[in-house]
């Protein structure tokens, strides 16, 4: 069933009408920088397409960039026939978009294209008057279409037998039939892409195609040696079908699903680290010039970006690190569709943010405590986890927070040696504000912060504080400390950190509620009776993000 299915992935995705809309396109976006216009390479070749019956209208030529459709050209359908010429298009999947929501899609490849059809069903009255790739293309798509609803009927009818077992005669006998179509398509691909060698039909196909895993291999008793092996196989050869030198084959949705499965969770460990040696492994196997280079950086720095699983912020960090921020040996930055005047908002801040990602050990804070005179740091803390949590008195949020992590202190951490390490705001009339705050709710743990004094003196004489070079001894706090809000990314209160025993980063931006029920399993404390039940407000708010 799988082969089926996945050769003809490209087809059922690629009819989602809604995708386009020719009065807004939406272009795919690295975050909040929109990409530059997709550079076309191919020389200008005419495309004429009639649609029998069709009134007079504006009709457009759409194009895609992995499963997204863009805006490609604009013409007048005049008779029912339209032509698109003189302007350059990249080879790949493409389409006519007609009024009403209606659209068919074709190959095009650098070659002139003249197509026949009628509504309302377009592919299956489609006669290709000229075009290799779409002599090809069409026969194949209805081909597909039309084993698909034979499966689909079958697999109907087995979905109704009261007896769903698989040695069942009639269960059988239908299972026997939906293997003999996907076996039936299987060699019509074969067949397809012997016959075609060279033509971008043939290499969609081929992408569509799930590859050949060999038996595993056995010792000399038949008993398989190594379990994985077929996973394994499969991981390493995943791209084997398909030509990562093609920037065409990036221009139709197949390429998206065979990336968006490669990157799940059936291939890979969902873990920040996991994902990363992976996608420096693929891109770095791609030509750096390349529109698959684009669209492969650009969608995993954007989708692991917007991530709402804890840490997966790791991600795109390093993808930013390594393909948009550093510049390469030409002295260029590899994300070439990147405005480079975007480049200094987009790599904002991205060394200090570096050090804030999980399993990283963040820079060390040594403030002053409420007496305005001892410094304190959490390095030298001997606590089994420790907690960052940077507040505001003021923020109205920490008003209601912050009193529940002294209670969550008292009653459960300080016993069980976790410390609290809160760094407040306390300059100018916050530093009053924030010692009488920890009065009122007798906060316990350990309260720092950057102190109106030491304020004072960090603006008149800040030599007296900080090292003027690096190594030097004798002064009681950082450069880093000072500026704690940049260190470490605060743009918004409160923002909690976790610590391991080394100090090493294991959890980021939870709730109070998401704290406790993150100690207590870590310290195999989970039947121990919750303070703070899950407060589905307050952890939205704890994990916004810039």
């Amino acid at each position: 069933m799988l082969i089926f299915l996945f050769s003809v992935k490209f087809k059922s995705n690629s009819y989602q009408l809604n995708t386009f809309n020719p009065m807004k396109i939406q272009l795919n976006k690295v975050l909040f920088l929109v990409l530059t216009c997709i550079s076309l390479n191919a020389t200008s070749q005419k495309i004429r397409i009639k649609v029998n019956g069709q009134k007079d209208t504006t009709v457009y030529l759409i194009k895609y960039f992995g499963q997204k459709l863009f805006y490609a050209d604009t013409a007048e359908m005049k008779g029912g026939e339209v032509v698109f010429e003189g302007k350059k298009q990249q080879p790949g999947i493409v389409g006519l978009y007609l009024p009403g929501q209606r659209y068919f899609e074709f190959v095009y490849n650098n070659e002139d294209v003249q197509l026949e059809t009628t509504g309302p069903d377009f592919m299956a009255t489609m006669k290709v008057k000229k075009s290799a790739e779409n002599t090809v293309f069409i026969p194949y798509v209805n081909f597909i279409s039309g084993k698909k609803s034979n499966i689909n009927k079958l697999a109907e009818e087995r979905s109704k037998l009261k007896n769903q077992d698989s040695k069942d005669p009639e269960y059988k006998r239908l299972s026997d039939q939906i293997d003999g179509i996907n076996t039936e398509v299987e060699d019509y691909q074969k067949l397809l892409i012997n016959n075609n060698q060279g033509k971008l039909v043939a290499k969609i196909v081929k992408m569509s195609m799930e590859i050949d895993i060999p038996e595993p291999p056995k010792n000399d008793k038949g008993v398989v040696i190594d379990s994985t092996f077929k996973y394994k196989y499969y991981r390493k050869h995943y791209w084997d079908n398909v030509d990562l030198k093609d920037d065409a084959l990036v221009n139709n949705p197949v390429f998206h699903n065979k990336m968006e499965y490669y990157f799940g969770k059936n291939m890979i460990i969902q873990h920040w680290d996991t994902v990363i040696a992976h996608a420096f492994d693929f891109c770095d196997r791609l030509n750096p010039k390349s529109k698959m280079f684009e669209y492969v950086v650009g969608w995993v720095a954007s989708t692991y970006g917007k991530s709402e699983i804890m840490g997966m912020d790791k991600v795109y960090l390093y993808m930013l690190d390594r393909y948009f921020c550093t510049k390469n040996a030409e002295g260029k930055y590899p994300a070439f569709w990147v405005d480079e005047a975007k480049i200094p908002e987009l790599c904002d801040n991205l060394k200090n943010k570096l050090n804030l990602v999980m399993g990283v050990r963040p820079p060390n804070l040594i403030l002053r405590d409420t007496t305005d005179v001892t410094y304190r740091d959490f390095y030298s803390l001997k606590s089994e986890y420790t907690i960052l949590y940077f507040w505001d008195p003021e923020c109205g949020h920490c008003k209601k927070t912050t009193p529940k992590l002294g209670r969550l202190y008292d009653e459960k951490l300080k016993a069980r040696n976790v410390e609290v390490f809160a760094i407040g705001k306390a300059t100018g009339k916050d530093f009053e504000s924030w010692k009488k705050f920890i009065r009122d709710n007798n906060l316990k743990f350990i309260n720092v912060a950057v102190t109106e004094k030491l304020f004072e003196i960090a603006k008149k004489e800040p030599e007296k504080l900080v090292p003027l070079y690096p190594g030097e001894k004798g002064k009681p706090t950082t450069l880093e400390s000072l500026n704690y809000q940049t260190t470490y990314d605060i743009f918004s209160n409160p923002v909690v950190y976790i610590l391991d025993k080394d100090k090493n980063i294991i959890a980021k931006r939870v709730s109070i509620s998401q704290i406790e029920d993150i100690l207590d399993r870590l310290q195999n404390k989970t039947d121990s009776p919750k303070l703070f039940p899950p407060d589905p407000e307050e952890d939205e708010q704890m994990q916004k993000k810039e």
